[in-house]
């Protein structure tokens, strides 16, 4: 592969659908996520839509030591990624913060920062040393506006902006581009996740609003990751039509 993404988080919600609307750009996929079977249903279903060549990893971004291993066979089986999609992440709870369970704090810190911090600095050089390259991180309007109950997830997702802010200037002298992308409320497992598989309570976060699609979020990636190569886009916020910030939405009543 000469020309391919990787992207971490991929078997669902925004990776999922960035790997397909990648794919559909031409891009061949090395995709990264914890679980082995849905990453193979992934990998068969691209390949048989798309004309792209799909590699995949299991991967827990939470273990620095697996992500030495996956990037080093990366490196050596497949070549240096054009695009680091860093899409792994979650958030945990909404309590306030005195009532946070303390595995949920390091959850978050660990995936969200931890991990995409570290996925970063294995592909960096090599990007470097090709001179050319594309870092999409994968932040929230929750890093631009703080809101009750999540004073952890809006503190690693603003580290997200900064992080990606801090590495762009870093790497100012070379062709590698540095994106943040910060959706706002988004349709996908997300919440399910955040309330432990509570579906219920996950839907109704979505209640009488019309929320982004992880396939809006998608083509922005895509979008952003296929402009001139003059053309860095920084920042992107994208938030759904009845949000005014990070926590203010206006719900239709039943």
């Amino acid at each position: 592969m000469s020309h391919f993404a990787f992207i971490t988080g991929a078997t669902s919600g925004i990776g999922l659908a960035s790997a397909k609307a990648l794919a559909e750009k031409g891009y061949d996929l090395v995709l990264a996520a914890r679980n082995e079977e849905k990453l193979a249903q992934v990998k068969k279903e691209i390949e048989e839509k798309e004309k792209v060549s799909v590699t995949t990893y299991k991967l827990d971004v939470r273990n620095p030591e697996e992500i030495h291993d996956v990037t080093s066979w990366c490196l050596k089986e497949v070549g240096t990624p054009y695009i680091l999609l860093n899409d792994a992440g979650l958030a945990r709870g909404l309590e306030p913060y005195g009532e946070t369970d303390e595995a949920d704090i390091l959850q978050m810190v660990e995936t969200n920062i931890k991990g995409l911090f570290l996925m970063t600095r294995a592909f960096l050089p090599s990007m470097l040393k090709a001179n050319k390259g594309h870092i999409i991180n994968m932040g929230s309007t929750a890093g631009l506006y703080a809101y009750a109950g999540a004073a952890v997830y809006c503190a690693t997702k603003a580290a997200v902006k900064t992080f990606s802010d801090g590495v762009r200037i870093d790497v100012i002298d070379s062709n590698i581009k540095v994106t943040t992308i910060q959706p706002g409320i988004v349709e996908t497992p997300f919440s399910e996740v955040r309330f432990h598989g509570d579906k219920k309570r996950a839907a109704s976060v979505y209640e009488g609003v019309d929320a982004l699609q992880a396939e809006d979020i998608a083509n922005i990636i895509a979008f952003v990751a296929d402009q001139p190569k003059r053309v860095q886009i920084s920042d992107v916020v994208i938030m759904a039509n009845q949000q005014a910030t990070g926590f203010m939405v206006s719900k239709k009543k039943k």
